[in-house]
């Protein structure tokens, strides 16, 4: 699988499980830490839990661990690391606070996510 199938299928996966303003980012020129970045807002910390649990046991099952969680106990900014793809999943005040997208957007490196087109038909 792909760096750029990776950050999709993540994305696709945080959406199924209801997470809210999944954004995915090429961050490869930017920065040598990964190739993307996908940032999602969960409601409330057990839901961050349940996002970052149920994208462990998926990317598991397709033999990919993460090579690192961090800040899973306190639910507010999970982020985990995928090499290729870091995920961060947020509760909606830390998200507004540090505001990843405006770091890492160029305006030219939002992918096109697949079930936004859903939401707009």
């Amino acid at each position: 699988m792909g760096e750029e199938h990776l950050a999709l299928d993540i994305s696709q996966l945080l959406y199924d499980k209801k997470a809210e303003d999944i954004t995915a980012l090429r961050v490869a020129h930017l920065t040598v830490l990964c190739d993307y970045i996908v940032i999602a807002t969960a409601r409330s910390t057990i839901q961050a839990k349940a996002l970052a649990d149920h994208l462990e046991e998926k990317l598991l099952e397709q033999g990919r661990t993460p090579r690192r969680v961090e800040g899973k106990d306190q639910g507010t900014w999970i982020v985990l690391d995928y090499l290729s793809v870091i995920v961060h999943i947020f509760k909606p005040e830390e998200r507004a606070h540090y505001r990843l997208e405006r770091l890492w957007s160029d305006g030219t490196n939002k992918l096109a996510l697949p079930f936004e087109a859903l939401k707009e038909a």
